[in-house]
């Protein structure tokens, strides 16, 4: 069988400039690409700890061909918090939640011992989206 990795995910974005503060300042990220094309923009970022995996920073609804009322609708979600967000790995989840607190991050949960074996926490992006951030239960 082939060797399958993950290449990209997509984060949908209503904002890319407030994203690009978010993802590059509070978290780290680096920016790997900033494309606009037919009125949208995507802008790819990520860990240099992975540089073979991107996050791509879109619009809510990436299709030019959408209706106005589903890129109403995808809007209206992504606002409530109602779309995907991703969980991240870090060596020290308490050190990165006062590291994300103190640049401003909508905090939904302090790091707290999960009983499916991680210590993890969670945040808000400027869209609404959710990260969690985790790691390795220790002892």
């Amino acid at each position: 069988m082939n060797n399958v990795r993950l290449s990209q995910c997509f984060i949908a974005v209503d904002d890319h400039d407030k994203a690009l503060t978010f993802y590059r300042d509070a978290l780290g990220l680096e920016v790997r690409n900033d494309v606009g094309f037919e009125g949208m923009r995507w802008v790819t970022v990520g860990s240099p700890a992975q540089p073979d995996v991107e996050i791509v920073l879109e619009p809510p609804l990436a299709d030019p061909n959408a209706s106005a009322a589903d890129r109403q609708a995808m809007s209206e979600l992504l606002a409530k918090g109602m779309l995907r967000g991703v969980i991240f790995s870090t060596d020290d989840v308490d050190a990165t939640f006062e590291h994300v607190r103190a640049a401003g991050g909508e905090v939904l949960q302090e790091p707290v011992d999960q009983p499916y074996g991680v210590r993890d926490c969670a945040f808000r992006d400027p869209a609404g989206n959710m990260l969690r951030f985790s790691q390795p239960r220790k002892g």
